[in-house]
């Protein structure tokens, strides 16, 4: 709230509001906290969804392709909700939802050496190429599928008819491939790759508050 006093603040995701609401905290009280949350000052902007763009038989296709390739996994561990359906994106995870974060940590250290998820992805854009589909790796345990064009650049069209001397985004999957990629390195906003909320915090007074202390420049890419 303090650094909101200073610049607009706006969370953008890739899922849909609930699940937004439900990381950041309260729903009513996530409203009033930021400016942009899938929506503008309050407004929402207009839903779209996976099914309507991609249409259903391509849809089936891609739940039933992922339905083969998990069934043939064996990771650590196996527990429920392996496609989780949003509105912006199909969310598809190799060891559940549902697992724990003892299991989720134990599942992304065998994926850093295994390379699971990036199979399985390299995998459905085989067989989906030329199709519509894109795929991105984000968090510790799944990856997501959503039509072309719908990634997280996607609330920048959105802000073109605002007056903004300067965007920056912050996220922790910025390497091609990751879920924050595009928008990171789209030339509309200023990126920062970071590995924590700590780094965040430490992060923003350094940027919005210089008189306090000298800005850092190591890690930013414009």
């Amino acid at each position: 709230q303090k650094l909101r006093s200073q610049v607009q603040i706006r969370v953008v995701g890739g899922s849909d509001y609930s699940k937004i609401a439900e990381q950041m905290g309260d729903e009513d009280e996530v409203i009033e906290k930021f400016d942009y949350i899938f929506s503008k000052h309050g407004r929402l902007l207009p839903k779209q969804t996976t099914h309507n763009h991609l249409g259903e038989e391509l849809l089936q296709d891609l739940i039933n392709s992922c339905l083969r390739y998990l069934a043939m996994l064996r990771p650590p561990k196996k527990r429920g909700t392996f496609i989780e359906f949003w509105n912006g994106m199909l969310n598809i995870s190799p060891t559940g939802r549902s697992s724990t974060l003892e299991e989720r940590v134990q599942f992304s250290e065998l994926d850093k050496k295994e390379k699971i998820r990036e199979e399985f992805v390299e995998a459905l854009k085989t067989e989906f190429a030329g199709k519509g589909p894109r795929f991105s790796q984000g968090g510790m345990i799944s990856f997501n599928v959503f039509p072309e064009g719908w990634d997280k650049r996607y609330c920048l069209d959105s802000l073109d008819q605002d007056s903004f001397d300067i965007m920056h985004f912050s996220g922790n999957e910025t390497s091609p491939g990751g879920n924050d990629f595009e928008i990171y390195a789209d030339p509309r906003t200023v990126g920062h790759s970071v590995v924590s909320t700590q780094v965040t915090v430490q992060r923003c007074p350094e940027l919005f508050f210089p008189q306090r202390q000298p800005m850092r420049h190591d890690g930013i890419h414009a």
